[in-house]
């Protein structure tokens, strides 16, 4: 018996009558990886689909295939094939069972990557990037000599009119009148006596604003309290200074959740109230803030549609703004970021703002960290440097110049900003540590905290998480109890008046905000379907809930499902509540900022129960209570971007959950990269 045969014996899969087929044998094993979750039906559904196209396929092709599916599935919008042909455990990551049967599925297979990519560009399915002529072939060959990289064909394409649109944006040269820009550089942000310039440490914020002037797209990355949102407020005010016609300017606000939308909006709201106040009305912002209309999400400022991908807003219907700002930049997927730059109009300007060091986005790609690949490094070209002088008198450091051929049309318009003004306590020195790797410095801070704002329970038992949210912990007594004494202290005016009414149900969702629980899985004991039933079920014993069926009062829930019709949209998060004054069913609440919305239960089929949602779920939302749970078995889901997201979702107090000991430090000591062949379009150099 062959090698191939052997490992496809070992998988104990009936083989067809074409076993003695290589590729027909492949498939067979393929078919058994997925019959033991190493694979998914849908990874090797799509190889089975490849075989039926082309009956000549090369078992690399079916493997390749089914590989590059279950990659898209784990967030990453490439298969890298140098990396599978060479390494295939390291990127695979499968339970060590499957270790045995790849090493046999791989000793029947070539054993060079020009071997490799030879049965590749033999199939008709695959089109080399290089190939001008497009047939439609579902599998794009891609990437450098170096570093070949596979993709699906919607993913190359995205990745392509990204880059293009970057670049585009990069380069559309502004005429900059910088005495005038230095002029209100220096009104929008006198707020101190400025410092001799030896002394004088770069001011960042001002920096960005400078170089939103020049180019159609800006990147400004930060981490929590650095000052993204009060910076893009006063860009705005620059823009709006600057403009020939200031009253015709449209600006647009967005972000990729409700809550974040509204986040946005309200911060922006109070910076440009204290600019206007601090300015003696040299400005007129309040038309400003008046015509921008409230934050929307993304999918509903590009109009989606109902069961349908494409977006109302495109190429040809584009968005009429000349100014957007997108908040929360790192939970944009590929193909939004895609479908967002192709339905902006090209003399628009695009700011984004997000932390690059925050989980990458819950579908396929990693846009904001490709983005941001070269930030912290700049590399500004002479050019730059003197630009930014002249406008907004910064001195950039050395360390920061390039010496080379290091500067990017992109990197010239990224800004960094590196001072936190809002994170600078126990909190912010967790996630310090935890983003530059330092396990040891981050378990020292936990431990030795003694103010209550850090907690860290690491021997939990059954009721630990469900405690936790009846009562909270000392030092932090933010809890679910908020909400539901809120919820349970209705006045006869509030059940009789609609003005009470919305007034109750607002203070319902801002005590229920005040803690969260995040998870780093949906599955198992310390997964999120687990413990929103063990939490529900602690909050009724201790007579602060009283769930009747599927909905009742005070039930949590987040929103699976896009439903543009409602209003709703996935990740929105909302409690179920009485209506007002004369209604007798309940109805879902959300809260927006100050905004007030709601929605019947009846009408909302796809929601769950939010007791307790995973990180990637919680981006764009604070807590003034976080408490995070590391589950057993968590295995690469668990990495430093996951811990540093759960950490900065608190305001005030953070409380750790560990399944068993040493999770925190397995954690921070893995850190998460997505394969994307997006930097190397991106890389356009200043000439």
């Amino acid at each position: 018996m062959n090698t191939l045969a052997a490992s496809s014996a070992q998988a104990k899969t009936a083989l067809p009558d074409s076993a003695s087929a290589p590729a027909a044998a492949t498939l067979a094993l393929l078919h058994g990886w997925a019959d033991r979750a190493w694979l998914r039906r849908l990874d090797s559904a799509l190889a089975a689909f490849v075989f039926e196209q082309d009956p000549g396929a090369h078992p690399v092709l079916l493997v390749c295939t089914a590989v590059l599916a279950q990659m898209e599935g784990r967030g990453h919008t490439c298969l890298p094939l140098r990396l599978l042909a060479d390494c295939p455990h390291d990127l695979l990551a499968w339970p060590t069972p499957a270790y045995a049967q790849v090493q046999l599925l791989w000793g029947s297979l070539p054993t060079g990557l020009e071997d490799w990519l030879g049965a590749l560009r033999a199939s008709p399915l695959v089109r080399s990037a290089q190939d001008s002529t497009d047939r439609g072939e579902p599998l794009v060959l891609s990437g450098t000599v170096d570093e070949p990289l596979l993709y699906l064909r919607r993913y190359w394409l995205h990745e392509q009119q990204v880059a293009h649109a970057v670049l585009q944006r990069c380069a559309s040269s502004h005429v900059v009148n910088e005495p005038l820009a230095a002029l209100w550089l220096d009104r929008l942000f006198a707020t101190e006596p400025p410092a001799a310039p030896a002394d004088r440490e770069v001011d960042w914020q001002k920096l960005a604003c400078a170089l939103t002037l020049r180019a159609g797209l800006t990147v400004i990355t930060g981490g929590p309290g650095t000052g993204k949102t009060y910076t893009a407020a006063r860009l705005l005010a620059l823009l709006f200074a600057m403009s020939p016609a200031p009253q015709q300017l449209r600006v647009a606000l967005a972000a990729p959740t409700g809550k974040a939308a509204a986040r946005l909006r309200q911060s922006i709201d109070f910076s440009l109230q204290e600019l206007s106040a601090r300015l003696g009305g040299e400005l007129d912002l309040a038309s400003l803030t008046q015509r921008m209309g409230a934050a929307r999400t993304l999918h509903a400022l590009l109009g989606a549609r109902v069961d349908s991908r494409e977006f109302r807003m495109n190429a040809e219907n584009p968005l009429d703004v000349d100014i957007l700002v997108v908040d929360e930049a790192s939970m944009i997927h590929l193909e939004m970021m895609s479908a967002l730059l192709q339905a902006l109009p090209a003399g628009a300007r695009l700011i984004l703002l997000g932390d690059k060091d925050q989980l990458a986005s819950v579908e396929a790609g990693a846009v904001l960290g490709d983005l941001c690949r070269d930030a912290a490094a700049a590399h500004y070209s002479a050019e730059t440097a003197r630009y930014a002088h002249a406008t907004s008198a910064q001195v950039l450091p050395k360390e920061l110049l390039d010496t080379g051929t290091q500067a990017t049309l992109l990197g010239q318009q990224t800004v960094m900003l590196r001072k936190s003004r809002r994170f600078g306590g126990r909190i912010g020195q967790l996630a310090l540590a935890v983003n530059a790797g330092q396990g040891d410095l981050a378990q020292h801070l936990l431990q030795s905290d003694t103010s209550g704002v850090l907690g860290a329970l690491r021997q939990p038992g059954g009721r630990t998480v469900s405690d936790l949210a009846v009562q909270g912990r000392p030092g932090a007594a933010a809890c679910y109890a908020d909400y539901l004494r809120c919820l349970q202290a209705r006045t006869p005016a509030q059940l009789t008046q609609a003005d009470g009414h919305a007034a109750w149900v607002t203070s319902v969702l801002v005590a229920f905000d005040r803690f969260r629980i995040l998870c780093a899985v949906h599955d198992g004991d310390w997964g999120t379907q687990r413990l929103n039933q063990s939490v529900q079920q602690a909050l009724e014993q201790a007579g602060l809930l009283k769930p009747r069926g599927e909905w009742f009062a005070g039930r949590p829930v987040m929103v699976t499902r896009n439903d543009p019709a409602l209003g709703v949209f996935n990740g929105d998060v909302g409690v179920a509540l009485p209506g007002p004054p004369g209604a007798t069913a309940l109805r879902v609440y959300f809260l927006d900022g100050e905004h007030l919305r709601s929605v019947g239960v009846a009408r909302l089929p796809h929601v769950e129960t939010a007791f307790a949602m995973t990180v990637h779920k919680s981006q764009g939302s604070e807590f003034m209570h976080t408490a995070l749970v590391l589950p057993q078995g968590g295995g690469k889901v668990l990495t430093r971007e996951l811990v540093y997201t759960g950490i900065t979702r608190a305001r005030a107090s953070f409380t750790l959950i560990e399944a068993q000991p040493g999770l925190l430090g397995l954690a921070i000591g893995s850190v998460s990269k997505r394969a994307s062949g997006l930097q190397m379009p991106m890389s356009g150099r200043v000439q």
